[in-house]
């Protein structure tokens, strides 16, 4: 994948590589050092008179590790041009094709864990859009696994990763992951589950269209073997092909984002036809 103009804009952007959180003991009133001192005088527990003197508080304090607070720069400015260029070719579909008003999510990329408005959010976790705080994370090691775990290297295959978080953006402005999420209660676990596979299938979808409109857009230019690593990155992560991995076994009821060849199919439907009214994978019988 080749950049024709990308945007480098920190605007929308929030860089928690190599920090952490710090928990410790503060106390009120006097100094710790004069309590103790009091404390073996007196004969008392230091704990005790810790209390007496205007009690324990636990503060929270955030740490930054300099050794990984620019690691993986490379990684981060690709990142941050596909999410970018994301927010560009949406503000483009929701001025000239929804009539809407395009409010941008935010880019977090974190080191190991961080906190989000979702609650705690880890490496392990792997990339994730969260609806409370319209922030995209991710840690940027996990294009390491994409290419060496899941074996889908490659510039389109990481820009898929982005893209379609972004997708899970656009369905939050859109009201979609709202009214899904209030059929929760109504649903059972398998239908439900059956509902957020289509809620990731348009996500893929919409990381197609991502890929269509960047280039005619003239922001990407895409070589030889790109559209290739993208599908093989969307195959590899499928539900059916993690789990014959993890257990020797699909699941059916259990998927929760698709099989393989559905989430290649989503994504490559909206690269080849960048048609947005495409992307209803609510309405499709064969996902039903």
């Amino acid at each position: 994948m080749k950049w024709i103009n990308r945007n480098d804009s920190e605007t929308n952007y929030e860089d928690r590589r190599g920090r952490g959180v710090k928990r410790g003991i503060t106390m009120g009133g006097g100094g710790i050092l004069v309590v103790l001192v009091l404390s073996l005088l007196l004969g008392k527990n230091p704990m005790q008179m810790l209390e007496l003197v205007g009690g324990l508080t636990e503060q929270s304090v955030e740490t930054v590790d300099e050794s990984q607070a620019k690691e993986n720069e490379d990684l981060k400015d690709f990142t941050l041009g596909v999410f970018n260029s994301a927010n560009d070719v949406w503000s483009e579909i929701f001025r000239n094709r929804l009539e809407k008003n395009y409010k941008a999510p935010v880019l977090v990329t974190f080191t190991g864990q961080t906190q989000s408005g979702c609650g705690a959010a880890s490496s392990s976790s792997g990339p994730f859009y969260c609806p409370a705080d319209e922030k995209v994370y991710i840690d940027l090691a996990f294009f390491y696994e994409l290419a060496n775990r899941f074996k889908a290297p490659g510039d389109l295959a990481m820009a898929y990763v982005t893209a379609h978080e972004v997708g899970h953006h656009i369905q939050k402005q859109l009201g979609i992951l709202d009214q899904v999420q209030q059929l929760r209660s109504r649903l059972s676990e398998a239908q439900y589950n059956k509902m957020n596979v289509k809620l990731e299938l348009q996500a893929d979808f919409f990381a197609g269209l991502w890929a269509y409109h960047a280039q005619k857009m003239n922001i990407i230019e895409l070589e030889q073997g790109d559209l290739e690593s993208a599908i093989k990155a969307a195959q590899a992560i499928g539900d059916d092909t993690l789990q014959k991995e993890a257990q020797g076994y699909a699941v059916p009821d259990s998927f929760t984002h698709g099989t393989s060849a559905q989430r290649m199919y989503w994504f490559n439907k909206g690269f080849q036809t960048g048609d947005y009214s495409q992307g209803d994978t609510f309405n499709d019988p064969s996902l039903n």
